[in-house]
Formats: C-alpha cells, structure tokens, sequence
C-alpha cells in the first residue's frame, strides 16, 4: 500500500519542491511532479485576478481520490495539494507529486491524479477579466 506523505487544501503557498520531498526516497526510482499555475490569460483573454473557493468537503474528497488513485497504481508515495482564495498570476494553484520504482508508474499516477481533482474535488475558479468582466468555472 502506497504512502500518502500529504493531501492538503489550503490558502497557503504551495511548491512543487515541497511536495516532491514529501514523497522522496531511496527506494524509488521515479518522482512525477505536476504544478498548475494561475496564467494571465484563459481563452484568449487577459485575467486581471483568480481566486479558488473550496467547500468544507475538498479536503477529505482530496483525501479520498489520493489513496483511491495509489491502490490503482504500483506507486510508493503520493502527495497532493490544492489552494484556494485569492492567488497571484504565476503562483501553483495545484501541485501533485508522486513516487514509484519506474517512471512509467509514476506518470500514469500523477496524471490519473490531477484528472481526479479536477473532476471531483468541490473546488470553483473565479476569474476576474481585465476588461470588467467576470467568470465562475467548476474545475479544480
């Protein structure tokens, strides 16, 4: 059974870095990391801002789809974080990290795990345009 060293909701900064060490170690072969970042643009279109907000719920679902999403998987360790509130153009918004003896493992993990989140995490997307306008998007 594969470890899960972290699954966090939070409006605190997020890193790759952070939760590629959580899941490190010397058995493994392969470390899969994703960040998705908040863009200037979406569409077309300039964001002028973007903040997340997240129902009491997200984080024991995101709990849920990670171990769900290891026991599919030949993986040793998974972390995942989402934040929410206001977050910066450039910043993570979701950041993924996965362990596994062979590569091969590990990609198809992190990317079953970002889909996941994306698809069941109760977590909204406000965007803000820079010409006034303003957008709702249910996607994490």
């Amino acid at each position: 059974m594969a470890n899960i060293a972290s699954v966090i909701v939070t409006t605190d900064v997020i890193s790759v870095a952070d939760l590629a060490t959580a899941v490190r170690s010397n058995v493994s072969g392969a470390v899969v990391t994703f960040s998705g970042d908040v863009r200037d643009n979406d569409h077309g279109r300039a964001v002028a801002s973007l903040a997340y907000e997240a129902h009491p719920t997200a984080q024991s679902l995101l709990e849920k789809v990670a171990r769900e999403v290891a026991d599919r998987h030949e993986v040793l360790s998974v972390a995942v974080a989402h934040r929410h509130g206001p977050i910066p153009i450039g910043e993570s918004a979701l950041v993924a990290a996965v362990a596994a003896k062979h590569r091969q493992a590990a990609f198809d993990a992190c990317t079953e795990l970002v889909d996941e989140v994306k698809a069941q995490i109760p977590i909204w997307k406000h965007q803000v345009f820079t010409d006034g306008t303003d957008e709702w998007v249910n996607c994490a």
